[in-house]
């Protein structure tokens, strides 16, 4: 009889070698399946990818239309609406790819970082799955399959620098390997997505016509296409500081000293739909962009400084909720066209969170064999979590001052 740590290796081994064929496609080749989940935050999700990437099956239930009555994500009600719904999605990805989760090589789910009372009925969820059907575990970071899932759609080689921007987070990091990254900077105080979501409550566009089914970055950039966005002059965040960490609520701030300002001007009270709503959504929105673009150029400049991204063809990946902001995907542009590097950003859909990003993530750590574990081995999920190597104070200590950038974007 093996003992209990050599059972266990055998048994990843033999999943190594799984093959699987579909009643409907007859024999395909030998490859290995991964089950995702997500419920990092407000959207629920699961994915079962292939070892090629492709997507098999998957599901989403999204919060957007109850968070967007309730003025904001209540933690409670996010985890209440993953409860009812987890055990729905993933039957749903399931059956739609047509795999019993006997076939299953692993599950992957996110346990960090996120809202604590989402990521724990995932996790709970995930934990009774693979001892139910004796499937190996593997835990993922949120931020480093937002980093990995263009991996899923393209040949794009390690190291690479990536800019990932959502509701709860900004950062940049220079993705060295699957679970190997340098931490160039990160949000001080609030995340970009986060700052336009209070800024679309402030100006209550809920109210507006167009705006009423969108969430608040949604709103902002809808409205910002008709917008002057000269009109209103916000300062860009920590322009004195030259490290590539990110603050979003100073701006904030500004923004709504301009909008009492307005308020106080036309005579109207909080909760009505400025005559300058456009103006102000369009200024805000090119400020985001400008200081997530002056401190990606500052990290683009780090690394080359320092030989942290390869001479030939280095690629920036932008990702995150926020990367399907396409305002901001041109900024961004502009800097990597400036600095001589390839933009990639993955469609919008794959931006937002979902299953299969984080069925991806383990796909990519089950071929290296990184970070999975037997299905008893218990787990705890953590709402704050740092994504590799905190390398900001090199950043910081290097000061690096900007070249000037024309940053003329179309709306």
């Amino acid at each position: 009889m093996f003992p209990t740590k050599l059972q266990t290796l055998h048994r990843l081994l033999q999943l190594r070698h799984t093959c699987w064929s579909s009643p409907s496609l007859g024999r395909a080749p030998c490859s290995r399946l991964v089950l995702g989940i997500e419920t990092s935050c407000d959207d629920t999700g699961a994915a079962v990818l292939d070892e090629t990437g492709a997507i098999l099956g998957e599901s989403l239930h999204s919060q957007k239309e109850v968070h967007l009555r309730t003025g904001g994500i209540i933690p409670k009600v996010a985890q209440q609406l993953h409860r009812e719904n987890i055990e729905r999605v993933v039957q749903e990805a399931l059956d739609r790819s047509d795999v019993d989760p006997s076939r299953l090589s692993a599950v992957a789910t996110t346990v960090k970082p996120g809202l604590g009372l989402s990521l724990g009925i995932g996790l709970e969820f995930s934990q009774r799955f693979v001892r139910q059907h004796n499937k190996p575990f593997i835990p993922i970071h949120h931020m480093e399959a937002h980093a990995l899932t263009v991996r899923m759609l393209q040949p794009v080689a390690f190291p690479f620098l990536v800019l990932l921007v959502s509701g709860g987070h900004s950062l940049l990091a220079v993705a060295r390997g699957v679970d190997d990254f340098l931490l160039l900077g990160y949000t001080l105080d609030e995340a970009p997505g986060d700052t336009l979501d209070k800024v679309a409550r402030r100006l209550s566009l809920i109210k507006h016509p167009q705006c009423s089914t969108l969430s608040g970055g949604q709103a902002i950039e809808l409205l910002a296409k008709d917008g002057d966005r000269m009109r209103f002059r916000f300062r860009t965040p920590m322009g004195q500081t030259h490290d590539c960490c990110f603050s979003f609520a100073g701006l904030r701030n500004q923004v709504n000293m301009t909008i009492m300002k307005e308020e106080a001007e036309e005579g109207v009270q909080q909760g009505t739909l400025l005559s300058c709503v456009n103006d102000i959504a369009a200024a805000t929105q090119h400020t985001v962009a400008s200081h997530l673009a002056k401190r990606t150029h500052r990290a683009i400049l780090f690394c080359k400084a320092n030989g942290l991204l390869p001479s030939n063809s280095p690629t920036l990946v932008l990702s995150g909720g926020v990367a399907s902001n396409q305002y901001i995907r041109k900024a961004l542009t502009i800097i990597a066209e400036t600095t001589g590097l390839r933009l990639l950003c993955p469609p919008a859909k794959f931006c937002t969170d979902n299953g299969v990003m984080i069925a991806w993530n383990g796909v990519e750590r089950l071929r290296e064999g990184k970070g999975i574990l037997p299905p008893n081995v218990d787990v705890r999920y953590e709402p704050k979590a740092q994504l590799g190597v905190d390398m900001t104070a090199e950043v910081k200590a290097a000061a690096i001052r900007l070249p000037s950038v024309r940053m003329k974007i179309p709306n």
